[in-house]
């Protein structure tokens, strides 16, 4: 593992000012110029997509830390003026908002909320007319407007599983929990490379093929973040929970070796020609982090996570607006097609770089 040559001081200040600023910017987040090619813009904040979804995610978290009123009602506000639109089809990266959503019906005890949610986790367990399955009962990575035919990929854990999870705790479905079980089992099995120690993006079962292999950032960081908020969600067997675990440290370790001395990563994560990218990077650093103060991963571990923030760190803008961080993507046949994917600012970036500033709060109170 390198050190960063970073300056920056990873005070409370520092990190309460970056989360307001990175917050803010979230909440106002539009499309000024790129022609978006997905039925369901990716950009602008006011849309129902995964983009979207994790971005609430992540004001989510932060309401949840601060308790900030203005956070909870721009949460609520926002569901509101979505529901009153009318929902859209519902498909994998669909389900993202609804992570969300669960939290709120907690929260709030609104019968809309509890009724979509329940609506939507239903649909996701039947077998007959809901969430499409694929080889071994995964879940296909169907979005909107293609069913992507026997295809799953490692973002559908993050954009579904964690939902579905959530679901069946909050509505007492112990099936919801165990099919969530299977599917990161079924995912692992299938994108885990055991070589590097890494995940590949997607796996086809009509082929039996891992499209290009390719071992790209963001892919990997919803395994790495999204694991340690898996485990906060549910009762866990404890051969199942090492299992995950185990993996999670495997990937980590690989990790290490791929991290750059100024804590970033590529966006092919084993390929220096590819470009350094920051929503990765926010991902993996939060998972780190969290790992660590978990008990999931050593104290070595540490430093590595401390690295990654003070990277991301770097690329926030005096508007709070992240930088470097890559356009929505699908699976991709070679490494090439990654690297051309767009940069742009998107409210995952701000998310995921809220998530890992909030775990870096706690490590600057900690200290």
């Amino acid at each position: 593992m390198n050190n960063t040559n970073s300056t920056i001081d990873l005070n409370e200040a520092i990190m309460l000012d970056a989360i307001g600023r990175v917050s803010n910017a979230m909440k106002s987040m539009k499309n000024d110029s790129m022609d978006e090619i997905y039925p369901i813009g990716l950009i602008d904040i006011h849309l129902w997509e995964w983009p979207q979804g994790v971005g609430i995610y992540g004001l989510y978290q932060f309401y949840r830390e601060t308790k900030d009123a203005a956070t909870l009602q721009f949460l609520t506000d926002w569901y509101d003026a979505r529901i009153r639109e009318g929902l859209p089809e519902k498909n994998v990266n669909t389900c993202s908002p609804l992570l969300t959503l669960i939290s709120l019906c907690e929260e709030t005890g609104n019968e809309d909320y509890i009724r979509i949610c329940d609506e939507w986790s239903r649909w996701i367990m039947d077998r007959e007319n809901g969430l499409i399955r694929t080889g071994d009962g995964a879940f296909q990575h169907m979005i909107t407007g293609d069913a992507n035919d026997g295809q799953i990929l490692i973002d559908t854990l993050f954009m579904t599983v964690l939902f579905l999870t959530k679901a069946g705790v909050y509505f007492g479905r112990p099936d919801y929990v165990e099919e969530a079980k299977k599917q990161f089992l079924i995912h692992i099995k299938y994108l885990y490379d055991r070589p590097t120690g890494l995940f590949v993006h997607g796996w086809d079962f009509n082929g039996r093929h891992n499209y290009g292999a390719v071992r790209w950032g963001r892919g990997n960081s919803w395994y790495t973040c999204g694991i340690v908020d898996f485990l906060d969600m549910a009762p866990m067997e404890s051969g199942i929970r090492e299992y995950l675990l185990d993996t999670f440290r495997s990937q980590v370790e690989s990790l290490g070796k791929l991290q750059r001395a100024d804590g970033m990563f590529h966006t092919v994560l084993d390929d220096e020609t590819s470009y350094v990218e920051t929503s990765c990077t926010a991902a993996f650093g939060y998972g780190i982090l969290k790992g660590v103060r978990k008990g999931y991963l050593g104290k070595e571990f540490e430093e590595m996570g401390v690295r990654a923030l003070r990277a991301v760190l770097d690329r926030i803008d005096e508007n709070g607006v992240v930088g470097e961080v890559s356009y929505g993507t699908p699976v991709g046949n070679d490494a090439q097609f990654y690297k051309d994917i767009p940069i742009s600012p998107m409210t995952y970036g701000q998310a995921l770089t809220l998530l890992i500033l909030m775990e870096g709060l706690v490590h600057a109170k900690n200290r």
